[in-house]
């Protein structure tokens, strides 16, 4: 089954900046393994949640916001796709993503087809 992998920073990136340069090191090693590994496939890098532009539309009008959706505490820092053959192989996958050892998260969502 193929899931879409949502990491989410929370406060991962100023925690990882604090670390010693050989641990900061190892976060990009970790992040290339998962990279790597077998049934994952990256996703495109992306910019920093304060370059973020929000689109909502309201009343047929178009609004936009700079940076990240309101109220979220936690941006998207990046996706993966992960082809996995259970949620719990998903899940060992996710938790050896640095952003959920250092105050971030990684939601986990099956990749379905709607339409």
């Amino acid at each position: 089954m193929k899931y879409v992998m949502l990491i989410y920073q929370g406060d991962a990136l100023e925690r990882q900046g604090a670390l010693p340069e050989e641990e900061q090191k190892q976060v990009y090693a970790d992040y290339e393994a998962i990279n790597q590994a077998p049934g994952a496939t990256p996703g495109p890098p992306m910019g920093l949640p304060q370059n973020a532009t929000t689109v909502r539309v309201e009343g047929g009008k178009v609004l936009t916001t700079d940076g990240p959706v309101v109220g979220l505490k936690e941006s998207v820092g990046g996706l993966f796709i992960l082809e996995a053959d259970d949620l719990d192989a998903a899940i060992e996958v996710a938790a050896r993503v640095p952003a959920a050892r250092y105050g971030g998260a990684v939601e986990i969502r099956p990749s379905e087809v709607y339409w």
